[in-house]
């Protein structure tokens, strides 16, 4: 969206085209030029937002992690493992948690490293009983806490179904030390206005962890997974 300023410098005065936070329509505009670039394929493409930053210096510790819900749901969603025993652990099976484990499943995967990576990077989110939460450090920490997968603890009585929902329509976007960030928000059969939704939940989010907000964004990318780039630079003109 752009908008415009006036400023006074030397008894002159300036008119200044700034162009403010992308708008949704903006983003269907990249999604359909992405699209429109790509030859047909045989299978289903993803669709994939990049921003590139400017201005932060990375070198002081730039980094985040973090889980964003998206507003329409992706033809896949998100892989969630629950670490649960008893009330808790049945109502993930009911719920529909793509694997649930035990006590004792989590302590046997301390002894098997190669299960452990195997498991760690087949689910994108992770979530754990308090009870479990010190068994869980203890087995598999060191595994889970470099790779940004440490589980989000669920409370006693919470509901576990509200916590699977959620995690099951969200994303993950992990940065450090770096000036692109790129994440997965949505694939080519969708909607283009349900993309470009998901699209803005992420920028909305993205830009209160940026020290001058969108002021921090030098341009927005979309693409599908085998196609090129639709561009939009994100910059002030005079």
């Amino acid at each position: 969206m752009m908008q415009s300023e006036t400023i006074t410098l030397n008894d002159n005065k300036w008119e200044i085209k700034v162009f403010d936070m992308v708008s949704e329509s903006e983003i269907v505009t990249l999604i359909q030029e992405a699209k429109k670039s790509e030859k047909e394929r045989k299978f289903k493409e993803s669709l994939e937002l990049y921003i590139t930053l400017k201005d932060i210096d990375v070198k002081k510790g730039f980094a985040f992690n973090e889980v964003i819900q998206l507003p329409n749901q992706m033809s896949k969603p998100a892989a969630v493992c629950v670490m649960a025993e008893g009330d808790m652990g049945l109502k993930a099976k009911d719920a529909k948690a793509d694997e649930v484990l035990d006590n004792d499943n989590v302590t046997k995967l301390a002894e098997d490293k190669r299960a452990s990576r195997k498991l760690i990077n087949k689910y994108d989110f992770f979530l754990a009983d308090t009870k479990l939460m010190p068994v869980v450090g203890k087995s598999l920490g060191q595994l889970l806490g470099p790779r940004g997968k440490m589980p989000t603890p669920v409370p006693f009585n919470a509901p576990i179904e509200s916590f699977l929902s959620r995690f099951k329509t969200s994303i993950r976007v992990r940065v450090k030390n770096s000036l692109s960030i790129s994440c997965k928000i949505g694939d080519t059969t969708m909607d283009e206005q349900q993309v470009a939704a998901n699209a803005m939940a992420v920028i909305n989010n993205l830009k209160t962890k940026f020290p001058n907000g969108d002021k921090n964004i030098r341009k927005y990318m979309v693409k599908t997974t085998m196609g090129k780039a639709a561009k939009l630079v994100h910059k002030v003109t005079k």
